[in-house]
């Protein structure tokens, strides 16, 4: 009888550490790079210009109005407890 739980333990242990180990191998999911340019002449990076070209042309708009927004009655409660 002992040996049959010792047995399901280790067994259990054995196959929830194959899972955990398995799934991860250090890897992150890749992360995003914006491409630089790099020019013909020096070989370093370039500053783009097309996006702040495009951005200046149109007129800013003006800062939208702060409006403070009610509470619920959720949040209030949970306030007034702490």
């Amino acid at each position: 009888m002992p040996d049959l739980i010792k047995e399901i333990v280790t067994g259990l242990v054995e196959t929830a550490m194959k899972e955990l180990l398995g799934k991860s191998h250090g890897r992150t999911p890749a992360k995003r790079k914006k491409r630089q340019t790099r020019s013909a002449t020096s070989g370093r990076f370039v500053k783009k210009s097309s996006r702040t070209k495009a951005s200046s042309n149109r007129a800013a708009k003006p800062a939208r109005k702060q409006v403070s927004r009610r509470r619920t009655t959720a949040s209030r409660s949970k306030q007034r407890s702490r």
